[in-house]
């Protein structure tokens, strides 16, 4: 081989070595873009001050406070520092239960708050479990207070349990309507307990439950993991308190691709169905999810890792992009399928859900569906100061319900 020869196999091995590396970096075009530390505590502050996802209730000092004592980004470090801020709160609010309840309470609330953004996206880590199962003791704590009260109900399945949160209004004189509420990707049946408990003046009670794969779910997401919600749903038909004919299900973010299922396979047991930016389809096809997931701002941090958490049968990147398409409800052969009447919401400049699957499930089915789509909005339909979480929930969520449950002002 002379010296032109080699020379040219040389040049053509690093091309070829190059173009590897361009396809490899395009299968992952976002994925050297997650925050550094630093730019995640720096969005954090930013977020608890405007009052935003996931730092909604949370005092600012609070949060600089734990991030005082946070240097890397391992898990167990970032847990250790909130947890050692909110036991101060919880310490206090033991010491003045007697003596000063509502301080108290406030106390366990903002322990509750803080344990769980220790936890946060996900337990992963022995020390974000730990934050997990002290936030749901704060949170416990401090349903304590609530009149009427909260029932953690414990329903049997497949050889575990459902755990879930009901709630019904005070002196009902019959049988009332009720909303089985889901949680997303990293909020907890807790959040949405606290949540929901403005929709009891209505007369409507709520039963709030982690979807599979998050919080104390009995098990991980698969295409049948709705069967979760079907046992739930048997589980509410028992309940004397209950009115069966009048029971909608909501779904926030992970939790509306359930309610959405439900309004489905569900549809004659279900009055109706509020649905906040839910999944489809294209969200779960190998290019939208390598393009959106990884390094995603709007997202604080770790939304690939958080999902691959709570799927069944995923321990790695191969895993997810083999198993995720199977979730597609047009996968599945049930989006077109008649369906319970539907409130979609979300927001047009989504990047964690894309808005095309919103329209999808609007033109699919078999009767006329309502929406409020945010054209200035992102996930959720949330709009910073002009639309934020509360606001959606108070204005368009609740009043959606309660008309479609027939339930009156109480």
């Amino acid at each position: 081989m002379n010296s032109r020869t080699r020379h040219h196999r040389i040049v053509f091995f690093l091309f070829v070595h190059f173009l590897a590396l361009v396809f490899a970096s395009a299968a992952l075009p976002q994925a050297q873009k997650e925050r550094t530390l630093d730019e995640i505590k720096t969005e954090a502050i930013k977020r608890a001050e405007n009052g935003m996802y996931p730092l909604i209730g949370l005092d600012p000092a609070d949060v600089r406070e734990a991030f005082a004592s946070i240097k890397t980004t391992d898990k167990d470090e970032w847990a250790a520092a909130f947890m050692a801020v909110a036991d101060r709160y919880m310490a206090e609010a033991l010491s003045l239960e007697k003596s000063d309840p509502a301080k108290a309470n406030a106390d366990y609330i903002r322990a509750w708050r803080i344990y769980s953004f220790g936890r946060w996206p996900v337990p992963a880590s022995p020390g974000k479990q730990r934050a997990y199962a002290k936030a749901i003791e704060a949170f416990r704590a401090h349903a304590r207070f609530w009149d009427p009260p909260l029932e953690i109900v414990r329903i049997p399945f497949e050889g575990s349990e459902i755990v879930g949160y009901l709630r019904l209004p005070k002196n009902a004189p019959g049988p009332v309507p009720l909303v089985l509420a889901i949680s997303g990707l990293d909020s907890r049946k807790e959040d949405l307990s606290e949540n929901f408990s403005a929709i009891l003046p209505y007369g409507v009670g709520f039963f709030a439950v982690d979807g599979p794969g998050t919080g104390q779910a009995p098990i991980k997401v698969s295409p049948t993991a709705d069967r979760m919600f079907s046992r739930v749903l048997d589980y509410l038909q028992t309940r004397p308190e209950v009115d069966k004919t009048r029971i909608a299900v909501h779904g926030v973010s992970w939790g509306a691709y359930w309610g959405t299922k439900l309004a489905i396979v569900e549809r004659a047991r279900l009055k109706a169905a509020s649905v906040q930016s839910p999944p489809a389809h294209l969200f779960f096809q190998k290019d939208y999810m390598l393009n959106s997931m990884f390094g995603n701002r709007e997202y604080l941090f770790d939304h690939a890792p958080a999902f691959m958490s709570i799927i069944e049968g995923v321990n790695n990147l191969d895993d997810m992009v083999a198993r995720f398409p199977k979730l597609s409800l047009v996968e599945q052969q049930l989006l077109g399928k008649p369906t319970a009447p539907m409130l979609i919401i979300g927001g047009v400049l989504d990047t964690q859900v894309p808005i095309s699957d919103l329209y999808l499930i609007l033109s699919s089915g078999d009767v006329p569906k309502e929406a409020w789509i945010n054209p200035q909005g992102g996930h959720l339909g949330r709009q910073v100061k002009v639309w934020p979480d509360p606001v959606i929930f108070r204005q368009v969520i609740i009043p959606w319900l309660v008309r479609k449950l027939e339930a009156g002002n109480g």
